[in-house]
């Protein structure tokens, strides 16, 4: 499939091919929702967004420490260095870190606004170093670098049916939904990297604070005042998944199925920390895999759907006839 894709996306340089092959396999391996909804993506369009998703999780894992065999100093030193290495490919279109050569490569082939990879540094870098936040404002200005402007970077490559400045506070928004999921899926293995990215005025309206989540975690134990926040939580993320719906329908039809996969698995994340009554603290929520097949295979029915409908009249009723409907 990978050599399909590169072929689909006109990619024909070795080098680059391996470049987006090594950004395909970060998304396998660690992105399950996205990448099965890539799949569901017209084949010229995939490689762009497995190297938009490579270039965010190569930074991520570098804040994020997974290496436990690095100094203090080491995470700050390796960004500035992907720093370096983004601007330098941005501006030659060379590199010999394969995920930045790819990434490079999907900003100058779909004209990618090359600030929003610098905004999006900015949140990485304040990972680095900022581990809570007072108010959702502050929160909400972290992740228009760490997650809004992921959207905004993916809308050239999907693709439009209306101006695309009418669709962006959509797609921003859907980028901002998923990230509340994660952040609240993930509270817990958060909160052992010292981190806390529920707002603190949303925890303290309901009695919660830091040494409060950390004694649930340690201890095991639950607290209904952990249980009320995280339902508020919850509603916030709900709502910004209904600011961001209806720009699905502003996207090119070929690509509709995609998303609305990906918004219907991020949202079914939601509905199992509801199923298991917010212990998030002590058990992480998924998809369970036969509901991410069912929701792939309603993908890909709709996909078949558009292709149908964008395909020439007179290729319609040759389809037709060769079955004898």
């Amino acid at each position: 499939m990978t050599r399909r894709e590169l072929d689909a996306a006109g990619i024909t340089d070795p080098g680059l091919r391996a470049a987006y092959t090594r950004c395909r396999q970060l998304n396998a391996r660690h992105g399950r929702t996205y990448f099965l909804a890539t799949r569901l993506l017209p084949l010229e369009r995939r490689s762009a967004v497995h190297a938009l998703y490579g270039f965010a999780r190569w930074a991520d894992d570098i804040v994020d420490d997974l290496d436990r065999h690095r100094t203090p100093d080491e995470p700050g030193l390796l960004l500035t260095r992907l720093e370096g290495e983004l601007a330098h490919a941005l501006r030659t279109g060379g590199g010999t870190e394969p995920v930045v050569r790819a990434v490079a490569d999907t900003a100058d082939r779909y004209g990618i606004d090359v600030t929003l990879f610098a905004d999006f540094l900015v949140s990485m870098r304040a990972d680095l170093k900022v581990t809570d936040y007072p108010t959702y404002a502050d929160l909400r200005a972290y992740m228009h670098g760490s997650a809004a402007v992921i959207g905004l970077q993916m809308l050239p490559v999907l693709g439009t049916v209306v101006p695309r400045e009418e669709a962006a506070p959509h797609a921003a928004a859907l980028g901002v939904a998923f990230q509340l999921t994660n952040f609240l899926r993930d509270v817990g293995e958060d909160l052992d990297r010292g981190r806390v990215y529920l707002p603190a005025d949303l925890l303290a309206a309901h009695g919660v604070d830091r040494p409060l989540l950390e004694w649930s975690r340690r201890s095991g134990r639950r607290d209904p005042r952990i249980r009320a926040a995280l339902v508020a939580a919850e509603a916030l993320t709900r709502d910004v998944y209904r600011t961001a719906e209806p720009g699905i329908a502003m996207l090119d039809p070929r690509v509709r199925p995609c998303i609305r996969t990906a918004f219907t698995l991020y949202g079914g994340i939601l509905d199992a920390i509801a199923r298991h009554d917010y212990t998030v603290l002590h058990r992480r929520a998924v998809v369970s895999r036969r509901r991410r097949a069912a929701t792939a295979a309603a993908g890909v029915l709709k996909v078949a759907g558009a292709r149908w409908h964008a395909a020439p009249a007179a290729e319609r009723r040759a389809g037709t006839e060769r079955t004898g409907s």
